[in-house]
Formats: C-alpha cells, sequence, structure tokens
C-alpha cells in the first residue's frame, strides 16, 4: 500500500518544511534544475503540491494523496492520482521523468523504475532527488524515524543503492549532483549546487533509459 496517509491527514505540516527550511528548499530545487532535461516533456511521480514540477515548469504529475494533489492542480500541475508502480500512461510518453523525495516512500521501488522506463521515449531521463542515506542528514533522519509523522515508514537509499538500482532496471549515463553541505539549522544562504556525490546530504541523480 503507498505510504500516503500522512500526507493525507496533514499536508499542511508537511508543506511547512517548506516555509521553514526556504533557503534548504531553494538550494534543493537549484540541484534538481541542474539536471532537468530542455527541452522536452517531463512528469513528476509523487508531486505533492508541485513545489518542484511548478517552477521547473513540469506540467504533469503522478499523486497518490488527494489534498496534495488537489493543491498541486491550483498550482498549474495536470495530476492524475496514481502511485509509481502502475502507472496510468501509455508507453513511451514523456522525455523525462522526475522524483523527488519520494523514492523513499515507494513500496517497490524496482517495480515503480521499470514503469518509468516503460513510459520514457528513448533516449528518455529519469531525475532522482533524495537525502543520502550515508550523508549526516540522512543519518539523523534514519535514527530519528520513529519519531517523524512522515518518515517513521520510509526507506532511506545511499547513492550506490539508488546506482544499483538504475543498473538493475535499464538505465545508465549517469550524472550527479548535490547540495545541503551545512545542517538544516545553519543554511545561511542559497547553496550552490555541486557535480557529483558524497559531500552534501541532498543527491540528484539523473540516468538514461538504455535501449
Amino acid at each position: 500500500m503507498p505510504r500516503t496517509r500522512p500526507f493525507e491527514t496533514h499536508p499542511d505540516r508537511y508543506e511547512s518544511w517548506f516555509d521553514r527550511h526556504w533557503l534548504a528548499y531553494q538550494s534543493e530545487l537549484m540541484a534538481v534544475r541542474m539536471l532537468v532535461p530542455s527541452p522536452g516533456e517531463g512528469i513528476e511521480i509523487g508531486a505533492g503540491t508541485g513545489r518542484f514540477a511548478a517552477p521547473l515548469g513540469v506540467r504533469f504529475g503522478i499523486e497518490p494523496a488527494l489534498p496534495m494533489a488537489r493543491t498541486a492542480k491550483d498550482n498549474g500541475i495536470d495530476v492524475l492520482c496514481g502511485v509509481g508502480e502502475k502507472l496510468p500512461l501509455r508507453n513511451e510518453r514523456f522525455d523525462y521523468v522526475l522524483l523527488v523525495t519520494t523514492l523513499c516512500f515507494l513500496d517497490d521501488p524496482e517495480r515503480a523504475l521499470l514503469e518509468i522506463r516503460r513510459i520514457l521515449r528513448p533516449p528518455g531521463r529519469v531525475v532522482l532527488g533524495f537525502v543520502d542515506k550515508d550523508s549526516a542528514l540522512g543519518k539523523r533522519y534514519f535514527e530519528n524515524k520513529a519519531e517523524s509523522l512522515f518518515y517513521r515508514e520510509a526507506e532511506f537509499y545511499s547513492v550506490q543503492d539508488v546506482l544499483t538500482l538504475l543498473d538493475q532496471t535499464g538505465f545508465g549515463s549517469i550524472a550527479t549532483a548535490q547540495t545541503l553541505f551545512s545542517p538544516l539549522g545553519e543554511i545561511t544562504r542559497i547553496e550552490t549546487a555541486r557535480s557529483g556525490y558524497g559531500e552534501g546530504s541532498f543527491v540528484v541523480v539523473r540516468a538514461e533509459k538504455i535501449p
């Protein structure tokens, strides 16, 4: 079952994170923008309220939590209700697929990536943004997940975990970016994203569908 209950019952509480950590959010947005393909037509899986899709010009989204989906529609996103493991979309529909802090909430990430591969027209790309399990912030989230309303059922992944999943599901030509080099409470400006991984807590991985 999709892990949507907290997002259905406490959408405002989830949204407040972006307001409380505005500089971190803008830093994440910059890192994702660095690897989003252009031009091309994309869709965000787990679009939430459109916090990433809208400013990145992604017009379509999939979201299982109805309150979040309604807000995303208000923000100009054409949203379908669904889950990543069973996308209500035809084959080879999009040029790229975006997932930001969604991977950790999927019941079956391998199946979801295979579904993403199915809806990508060659040479389509998937862009994954996530908190690296091996980073300082990832370790903090993991250690305190039992007390977290949103992350208690989440499954965190390291960069190597994600690279392995991508390889197993037919993706290659990897590119990476990273940000959040300081603890959340110590970020005093929008951080410039850097290529690679291993220093920043938030990592973006882009991979291409292999024929």
